[in-house]
Order: structure tokens, then sequence, then C-alpha cells
């Protein structure tokens, strides 16, 4: 085994871009018995930026009924900070909670509140889910109960679970059907796909833009494809592929075999690295008839590596870290979750060490000459905060694409800056949704 412990300079530049304080959060503070406050949660997050983001990304679903702002804040204050064991124990523990509530509510009748509190529930599952460990069998666990709670939530409502076939698989999708417009019961509508990314779940999808595109009369197919995390908790150890094509035709055959489908109006979103994913998918087929990319990936090897400001395909044989090595690998030399995430990437790609991870990393890349084959109108999205890499990728787009493009910056004066505007959701959805009605004539 090679020595875990890394000195050289890259390892250096690595440990310095991916290590997190391991501070406690900021907790509320010991006060007098006699002095009174308003509340005992305070506004406080995580020293760890990773961490940090996570409990943003739950605060945004909130919008949406996937969380509650004073429900994430007490579970923050319970959690270690940069600790991944002690995240997966208090969202695990409050998604039972919310659930076993949800499961009373129901069966006294109360079938509105036993919703909210089955998504809630189903929310705080799929952030357990994000923080265990990949090959942990709790992983496959926690994200079969938020599909669970999911289907619990929306059980009676017009969505219907889909598997399309991928060679020997089945990759699990959700279609949903929007209302009828009053006196026009045989029309046909538009059609929204959507598609997340590395990390994010269909139910997580549904939360962030599915309700949105659902209440502006779309039609929806969410879907997912080899090495995203609903794929996972069916097909083990199925590794994402650069092909995405393959996947965006199986779920286009779909939509567009059912007859409320109008081909003229059928759009696709990909979010997070499914940026990369529909990019790709519209690169190869013209039955998209509009896309969004939130935000524009075109080259995955070199997004990733802005992330730890070096490339860790170039590391020597003596520096790499393979799979069998990190569990040996000491908290002083990198922390417990940097090494987690190393692990994650690695399987999910369907490698053996990290630099072969970003190796393989080089195979995701949508060359010009596919990039101008996308004729329909686009939009590309981005935010201030996410650097220089996805900035100047998104550049890249909007000169090579062959159709009419438009852009759309998110700052930090709309809480939006951040990586998929997890801060604002109902604002990104706001400027989405309104960009493809005008297209469609919405």
């Amino acid at each position: 085994m090679q020595d875990p412990c890394l000195h050289s300079p890259h390892r250096r530049r690595f440990m310095t871009a991916a290590a997190a304080s391991l501070a406690l959060p900021t907790l509320a503070q010991s006060r007098p018995a006699d002095k009174m406050e308003r509340g005992s949660t305070h506004v406080s997050g995580f020293a760890d930026a990773e961490m940090d983001y996570q409990l943003m990304r739950q605060l945004g679903t909130a919008r949406y009924g996937g969380a509650a702002v004073g429900e994430c804040l007490a579970l923050a204050q319970r959690i270690q900070n940069g600790v991944p064991a002690s995240w997966v124990a208090e969202f695990t523990a409050a998604a039972q909670r919310q659930e076993a509530d949800a499961q009373a509510r129901a069966l006294r009748g109360h079938a509105v509140s036993a919703r909210g509190q089955y998504l809630v529930a189903c929310n705080s599952y799929r952030a357990a889910e994000y923080y265990s460990g990949v090959l942990s069998p709790e992983h496959t666990r926690l994200g079969r109960k938020s599909r669970e709670c999911f289907l619990a939530a929306v059980r009676g409502q017009d969505v219907e679970e889909v598997f399309l076939p991928f060679g020997g698989a089945q990759l699990p999708a959700y279609y949903v059907r929007a209302p009828r417009p009053q006196g026009r019961p045989g029309r046909t509508g538009k059609t929204l796909l959507l598609v997340s990314g590395y990390d994010g779940t269909l139910e997580e999808t549904w939360l962030s833009y599915g309700l949105a595109a659902l209440e502006r009369g779309y039609h929806l197919l969410l879907f997912t494809g080899p090495g995203q995390m609903d794929a996972l908790r069916i097909n083990p150890g199925m590794a994402f592929i650069p092909e995405y094509e393959h996947v965006g035709r199986l779920a286009l055959d779909y939509v567009l075999a059912r007859r409320e489908t109008d081909p003229r109006r059928v759009a696709l979103m990909g979010i997070s690295f499914g940026g990369y994913f529909a990019t790709r998918i519209a690169a190869h087929e013209p039955r998209v008839r509009a896309l969004i990319a939130n935000s524009p990936i075109v080259d995955l090897h070199a997004y990733m590596a802005s992330f730890v400001g070096f490339d860790p395909a170039l590391l020597p044989d003596a520096e790499d870290v393979r799979l069998e090595d990190i569990d040996r690998i000491p908290d002083s030399a990198i922390p417990p979750q940097t090494r987690e995430m190393m692990r994650n990437l690695i399987v999910r790609l369907g490698q053996t060490s990290f630099r072969q991870a970003y190796q393989r990393l080089r195979d995701f890349r949508i060359q010009d000459a596919s990039l101008c084959n996308i004729r329909c109108p686009s939009l590309a999205l981005l935010g201030t905060g996410e650097g220089a890499e996805p900035l100047a990728q998104c550049e890249h787009f909007l000169r090579a694409v062959g159709g009419p493009v438009a852009r759309h910056v998110f700052t930090a004066e709309e809480g939006a800056e951040g990586h998929c505007q997890t801060g604002n959701l109902a604002y990104s959805a706001a400027v989405s949704m309104d960009w493809l009605d005008e297209l469609f004539g919405g």
C-alpha cells in the first residue's frame, strides 16, 4: 500500500483546497435563567464550506415544502462541523420522526398534513443519503426511504412511477401530467424533461423545479441515468457514462409516445452535472425544442479540477489515493468529509483510484462540432459565486452553440449566486420558466 499521508506540493494544494475546519458550529450562547429571549434556535451554519452549502441547499427547498427553516437550524446546532457521520445521524433521526408524524396524521384522516410531512421526511432522508458512505448498505436504505416517503406524499396525484430500460437495468423516473385546462380536454401540452446531476435526486428535482413547472401547466418527466443517485438505489455499482444521449433518447421516446405531448413544445433542463447531461443530449437530439442548462458544462474534467485547484489526473503513482487506502488515511492528513467525497467520486466513475477517476472525467467533454448541432433556443443559467471555471464554460457554451442563446447570471443581492441557485429556487424557477413560457407561447 502506498503511504496515504501526502507530502508533495500537489497533495498539499489538494488538502488546502478540500480540507475544512473541524470546529463546532456556533451554538446558542448560554444565558441566565431569568433572561427572556424570543427563542433558542439561532441563525448559524457551519465553518465548513461544503457542509454550509448543504445546509443552504436544504433550507432552499422550504419554498416548495421540502423543509422548515427552524427545523433545519435546530438540526445544524446538533451537527458537528465537517463530520459526515454526525450529519447522517441527525438527519436520519429527523426523517424518522417526520415520517412517523406523517403516518400518525394519515391514520387520523389529516391527508393534507400527512402529505406535507411525508415530503419533508423525503427530503431529510435525501440529506442523510448525501453524506452516507456510497458503499454502505445504509446509503441505499436512506435513498429508498426518501423515494418511499415521496410516493406517500404524492399518492392520489397524477404522478406515475416510470422505469426506462437501459441494457439489462432499469432507470427510475417520474412522469407527471399537468391538469387539463378547462374547456380544452383534448388539447396536447408542453412538456419539460428534467435531469439533475451528481448528487441530486428525482425527489429533490420535484422540489426545486418540478412543482414550479407544474404550476405553469407543463407535463413533466423527471429522469435519471447511470451513476446518478436514483439509479444507484436500484443498480448498485452502475457508473456514470459520458454518452448521456443514450439516456436522453429513452426519455424522449417515452414522452413523445404519450398522446398529451406536443412535439413542438418539448423542453429539456439540466441541473448541476445535469448541465452537461442535458447539453450532450441536445447536441444529439433535434427532438429537443428548447434547452435550459443550469449551468452549462462542456468539460466535466476541467470543471471538477477547478474545485481542487490542480489536476489529480496528473498525480504520480506514488501520490495517488487508491480506494482501498481511503479508510487508512488519518483525519490529520485528510478530513473524514473529504475522504468520503473522494470515495464517492472514485466509485461512481467506476474506477479504483482518485487519479483514475479524474482521468475518466476527461471523456466527459462536448466538442464544439457537437455544440454547433444545438439549433434549438437555449438558456444558460449561472451564479456569480460559482467561480472562474463555470463562468468560462458558460462563455464557451454561448459562443459554440448553433442556435439562439440567452444567458442569466444570478447575483448575491438576489440570494441566488450559489451553485444551482439553492438559496432562491423560486426566483431561479421564475427566470427559467418565464423564458420557456415566452418561447412556447405560454
